[in-house]
């Protein structure tokens, strides 16, 4: 203790020897005293975490944890510029640097209360008294005081608020992979969105044409003014689609313009992009074992780390209710010139020690440890259903992902079958081989089936990013967060 040592050496009276050994054995009777300051431990409850998901496998996953830059298996450099803008530029993230650089600062605060505190003075007085004439006085001093953390308070402070800084990064790092995965999300949601309406202006355009060639048969005799009207309501009812998708389309611009940090519509590069497909990974990652996802998930590690600051703040509570040393010590020069500062005689030095304990407080330190218990009981029940949340998500999404393989596989036959019927209804209506009505329902079915393909593409490509989101996205737990 490296406060107390220097005291001493002050000048003291030989007769102050007996109120030192005194203090000396106040202190070790405090310290024989410190047994009873009961311990609170942040263990983490006991979870059954399976060996294996329960979820049947992906076909053609790799399974591995996601890469920190995992969005780069993409490869859609458009994404990878969004995503690294984003990181740089969000306000949400700087938001959360911020509080990260906060809880530091804190423990610099907490960790000071450990050392001893020294404060200098230094004063000027002229003062007159009836008809005396008046004098001047001059002081200079330092103050030093420390406390000794017997029962371990501030130390216990101290470890909550570097358990403090620990969430504070580990929710840094959250905040950082659920950015990226809302990127890809919306860039896919746009590019989705784009060949979606791609789908409708090229099977508008076919209709057009079905509507045209209906129209000359009309004039010629050979269909009937019914079959013009179902065409132009088969080509009108297309193009109400596009105003709806320009309008999802913008949506998803400005969503992703807002993502950056920029205002919405300040996106140009996406007016230059040639995607017209939402991006995914030629093969998707898939979690090891459920034990690998509890500790690459950011989330879990920040509620790991309120369990133990609210485990220490439970034991700085308890702590507060047993007694207290304080030393303190002063030395100081006095004289009424300046001149005089500097002579023996000016010299006053004093040391001070104090014992309090708490007596009667109308049981406030005791419910205050109550409370820090109970926070530290849900504290625990957080983590808890943290991990089973990651648990259930993971799941989830891996059925997810197989579900939007095999969707995908059957709509990719589905639309080529429809996309030759169409053509061959077309033929074979020109030639006047087949009644108008098979015409109307081949188009109709042909714009069904490339539009739920294109739903089923960007279903599987944010499936992957959802998935790589449940198992971390990436982070772990020694990677030092952006901020």
């Amino acid at each position: 203790m490296p406060g107390p040592t220097a005291l001493p050496s002050l000048p003291i009276a030989r007769s102050a020897w007996p109120q030192r050994l005194s203090v000396v054995a106040a202190c070790a009777l405090l310290a024989a005293c410190s047994s009873l300051a009961p311990q609170r431990s942040a263990d983490l409850p006991a979870v059954a975490v399976p060996a294996q998901w329960s979820s049947v496998a992906v076909p053609d996953a790799r399974r591995e944890a996601p890469a920190q830059t995992w969005w780069r298996d993409f490869g859609d450099p458009q994404l990878d510029a969004l995503i690294e803008r984003a990181l740089q530029a969000n306000p949400s993230l700087q938001q959360a640097g911020a509080s990260l650089r906060r809880a530091r600062a804190l423990v610099a605060v907490q960790a000071a209360g450990l050392s001893p505190q020294l404060n200098a003075d230094a004063s000027a007085q002229r003062s007159k008294s009836g008809n005396l004439p008046a004098g001047n006085s001059y002081a200079v001093g330092v103050d030093a005081s420390w406390e000794a953390d017997l029962f371990g308070a501030q130390r216990s402070g101290v470890e909550a608020a570097r358990a403090d800084e620990r969430a504070a990064a580990a929710d840094l790092g959250d905040a950082q992979v659920s950015l990226a995965a809302e990127v890809a999300l919306a860039y896919q949601q746009w590019a989705g969105t784009r060949a979606r309406l791609a789908v409708a202006r090229e099977n508008l355009a076919a209709q057009e044409e079905t509507l045209q060639i209906t129209a000359w048969r009309t004039q010629a005799g050979l269909a009937s003014s019914l079959q013009l009207e179902q065409a132009r309501t088969a080509t009108e009812q297309t193009r109400s689609q596009i105003p709806a998708l320009q309008s999802a389309l913008a949506q998803s611009a400005h969503a992703l313009a807002v993502l950056t940090g920029r205002a919405p519509g300040q996106l140009p590069e996406l007016q230059d992009s040639t995607a017209m497909q939402a991006p995914a990974a030629a093969q998707a990652r898939t979690a090891t074992i459920p034990a690998d996802t509890l500790r690459q998930r950011p989330d879990l590690r920040r509620a790991e780390a309120q369990v133990q600051a609210a485990a220490a703040r439970a034991q700085q509570a308890q702590a507060e209710r047993l007694p207290s040393l304080r030393l303190a010590g002063n030395i100081g020069l006095s004289a009424l010139t300046l001149g005089a500062l500097g002579s023996s005689g000016s010299t006053a030095a004093a040391l001070l020690a104090s014992v309090s304990a708490p007596i009667f407080d109308g049981g406030a330190r005791r419910a205050q440890g109550d409370a820090q218990d109970a926070a530290l009981d849900a504290a625990r029940a957080a983590w808890h259903a943290a991990v089973l949340t990651a648990l259930r998500d993971v799941e989830d999404t891996l059925v997810a992902l197989r579900s939007a393989q095999e969707r995908r596989g059957t709509l990719e036959r589905a639309a080529e079958s429809a996309s030759q019927a169409a053509l061959l209804a077309r033929d074979r209506y020109r030639s006047g081989l087949i009644d108008f009505q098979v015409v109307l329902d081949t188009q109709r079915t042909l714009l069904a089936a490339q539009d739920n393909l294109v739903g089923a593409q960007t279903d599987l490509a944010q499936t992957q990013v959802r998935l790589i989101k449940a198992l971390g996205g990436g982070w772990t737990a020694d990677l030092e967060p952006r901020t």
